[in-house]
């Protein structure tokens, strides 16, 4: 169901709201802090489509309430948050966790009250192995890893440097990384890692830079790791490719990079693209309407980060729409059997097996140009 069906259906059904006819839902981002790049432009998404859909008539003839809280990034705090949420909020579902340690904080809380949570952070544990109440949106960390890898075999690298960082998504995304190089060729001739507080990664890009046989260096990370590795990448002069992780997909990471951001290839939804789709392509008009209204309303470039949670409030609005209820199980039961969902990440196919949905189509390899993203040759 498009946007503009979506909101004519919740308008047909729409009746006057009182208190008690609110669907309250939950959310704990990264507003402020260091991840604030990621929550953000998360809650200013959720803010904007759920006055959108509430002014359109809401969901079953209710208005949807929105409880917002800022974890920045801080596990504890999350999953406190998160116990507040369903003990005192009284959420019928959750749509949140920036970070990957903020989201695994509160999943226990969720799981217990069966309360069905959509993360909105990257890495493949957060829905691998199955939780039953646990679903995400982002493209996870092992297909940034695949599609990095497929892109490295088409072009003949088979010697790659890495450089993580040591924060639950970079080392998450190590792993995976580590885990199916080899089904792609793909030999790893140095490994180093740095810390969220480093400030300067010379010292391990100079021990990669000396790996014989050295064909690209690969950065899983997010936050201002990633910008600082890409300006030492380019200080040390180094001649070969640099690839970073969807991580990175926001313009905050070009302009912490600047100029050393020329060049740099990462896997991303067409979000970041989305003008630059050809006509034909079947995700174009879902990804320009909502960096349209995105951009419009805050001023704001927009960032795959905000698609993540457009993508989260619209298949939960589908869920309950479907279910005629905001039973939290029975919305459970038909975010699971959510198919054919055109979102901003791509195609969502989800399953008893799949709480993500996603598959590699759904990820565009771009290339950063003259300080913008270009769909990569």
């Amino acid at each position: 169901m498009g946007l503009a069906a979506l909101f004519a259906g919740a308008a047909a059904m729409a009746s006057p709201a009182s208190a008690a006819d609110t669907i309250k839902i939950g959310s704990s981002l990264a507003i402020t802090g260091p991840a604030s790049f990621l929550g953000d432009p998360e809650a200013k998404t959720l803010e904007l489509y759920v006055k959108k859909i509430n002014e359109a008539g809401g969901v079953n003839g209710k208005q949807l309430e929105l409880v917002v809280y800022d974890d920045g990034a801080n596990a504890n705090n999350a999953r406190t948050f998160a116990t507040r949420l369903v003990e005192d909020d009284g959420i019928v579902a959750m749509i949140g966790g920036s970070s990957t340690g903020a989201t695994m904080a509160m999943i226990p809380v969720f799981e217990d009250a069966g309360i069905p949570f959509i993360s909105l952070a990257g890495a493949v544990v957060i829905v691998d192995p199955v939780k039953p109440f646990v679903f995400k949106t982002p493209h996870t960390d092992k297909m940034a890893c695949e599609k990095i890898f497929e892109d490295m075999k088409a072009k003949g690298i088979a010697k790659v440097g890495m450089i993580s960082g040591t924060g639950g998504f970079g080392k998450s995304m190590h792993g995976q990384c580590l885990g199916v190089a080899g089904n792609y060729g793909i030999e790893i001739v140095a490994d180093e890692t740095y810390g969220p507080k480093d400030s300067d990664m010379t010292p391990q890009l100079t021990n990669i830079k000396s790996a014989p046989g050295l064909q690209a260096v690969v950065n899983p990370g997010f936050g201002q790791g990633p910008a600082i590795v890409t300006r030492n990448f380019k200080q040390l002069g180094f001649d070969v490719p640099l690839y970073q992780s969807h991580g990175v997909a926001s313009k905050s990471f070009i302009e912490l990079a600047g100029d050393a951001a020329e060049g740099v290839r990462l896997p991303a939804s067409a979000l970041l693209v989305a003008e630059k789709l050809p006509d034909d392509d079947p995700q174009k008009a879902v990804v320009t309407s909502y960096k349209a209204a995105y951009e419009e309303a805050t001023g704001q470039p927009v960032s795959t980060f905000g698609g993540h949670a457009y993508d989260g409030l619209m298949m939960l609005v589908e869920a309950m729409q479907r279910a005629g209820s905001e039973d939290p199980q029975a919305i459970r039961d038909e975010l699971e059997k959510t198919s054919g969902f055109m979102g901003t990440a791509g195609v969502v196919n989800m399953s008893p097996s799949d709480h993500l949905g996603l598959d590699l189509t759904a990820f565009r390899m771009l290339e950063i140009r003259d300080g913008d993203w270009v769909l990569a040759d």
